[in-house]
């Protein structure tokens, strides 16, 4: 069972102030070829699962965006760790 959500919001330094949708793009399959429960929202995206997982996720991401270009990235990330299990629905089954 997942123990952690961790929500991420990558931001990537582009070569002369390119689009950065492409790189997100990028990112969010490295997240989908995780395994990783996921859902993208508009400014960031959920992942679920185990925390030291999620936490090599995010690392292939920023080292992914310095392969394809980016300068340097800023990942703001939020993270809910809970031994005994989480999930997203946990948090919004309520609003469904």
């Amino acid at each position: 069972m997942a123990n952690a959500l961790v929500s991420i919001q990558i931001i990537p330094k582009t070569k002369d102030g390119e689009d950065v949708i492409p790189y997100v793009d990028e990112a969010i399959r490295i997240i989908d070829e995780s395994g990783v429960k996921y859902q993208v929202h508009p400014l960031e995206t959920t992942m679920e699962g185990k925390l030291e997982h999620l936490f090599s996720v995010i690392t292939k991401m920023n080292e992914r965006m310095m392969e394809i270009g980016s300068k340097n990235v800023i990942s703001q990330i939020k993270v809910l760790y809970q031994p005994s299990g989480i999930t997203m629905d946990q948090l919004t089954e309520k609003y469904r």
